[in-house]
């Protein structure tokens, strides 16, 4: 997975924890901004879709 484009929230600093998130086909994929290499949790893009609208609410 060494293609994958990695974003980091604009309102994180960077002394601030945070997470990076990669999409690829049908899969979305987490890292630790501050730790890239210790690995990444891969989850299917309606996991994270429905993760996301469940703390929004």
């Amino acid at each position: 997975m060494t293609d994958l484009s990695w974003r980091k929230s604009t309102r994180s600093g960077p002394e601030q924890s945070c997470v990076e998130v990669a999409f690829s086909r049908r899969k979305a994929h987490i890292r630790d901004s501050k730790s890239p290499d210790t690995g990444m949790l891969t989850v299917p893009t309606g996991t994270l879709t429905a993760f996301l609208d469940s703390i929004k609410a």
